[in-house]
């Protein structure tokens, strides 16, 4: 399984006629952690005039909320969320906090401010890929680990973590779909003289540029 979201939690910040606009992202797991995000943004900006979100959460994006926070409707929550969606993000949330400074910008202005700031803020923070990897457990003899880490280094595999008791543990990070070939040349290249072990297939955040 593979989805994207944010690279992490960070914030984006433009005036748009003398206006000040904030938007705040940041990646979640859950409604309740969504919800306390939205929170923490409004603690921390007590004299805002508004704070507008949105958020989608779930692996179908079942939950999806968005609130205009005292905007006219419909000109804040929701283009917010569509930015979200257009930008395919899950498991996200955007809170857009406004500073009014006195000039009205008018519903067609709201939306191209909310929808525009959140564009920004993406763009900015940028987006990853989270895919599933396989954690692969692989047990060598001392004197294999220099092939063994030369491998892993012009294959680019991520190593989690080395283990040196009487024998070395390296534990990797496969793509799932790449695991048996993996697998494959690692016995070809230490003869057979290893042991592997699977272990759980935990997410990994990947780079992602429109148009991959």
């Amino acid at each position: 399984m593979s989805f994207l979201t944010i690279a992490t939690t960070g914030k984006y910040e433009e005036i748009i006629k003398k206006s000040r606009f904030i938007c705040h992202l940041a990646p979640v797991e859950s409604e309740s952690a969504a919800k306390e995000f939205i929170d923490q943004v409004i603690s921390d900006n007590p004299k805002a005039n508004h704070n507008c979100y949105a958020y989608l959460v779930g692996d179908t994006d079942q939950i999806q909320r968005a609130s205009d926070n005292g905007e006219p409707s419909g000109t804040a929550g929701v283009p917010i969320l569509e930015v979200l969606k257009k930008n395919q993000l899950h498991n996200v949330v955007a809170v857009v906090t406004r500073y009014f400074g006195g000039i009205k910008l008018g519903a067609g202005g709201l939306i191209r401010a909310y929808s525009g700031t959140t564009a920004s803020a993406i763009e900015t923070i940028g987006i990853v890929e989270l895919v599933d990897f396989q954690m692969l457990g692989i047990t060598i003899e001392y004197s294999q680990l220099d092939s063994l880490i030369y491998f892993l280094n012009t294959q680019s595999i991520v190593i989690k973590n080395t283990d040196y008791e009487s024998q070395v543990t390296v534990t990797i990070a496969v793509s799932i779909s790449e695991q048996e070939n993996i697998i494959n040349e690692l016995m070809d290249l230490l003869s057979g003289k290893l042991s592997i072990a699977k272990g759980t297939i935990q997410p990994v955040a990947l780079p992602y540029k429109k148009g991959n």
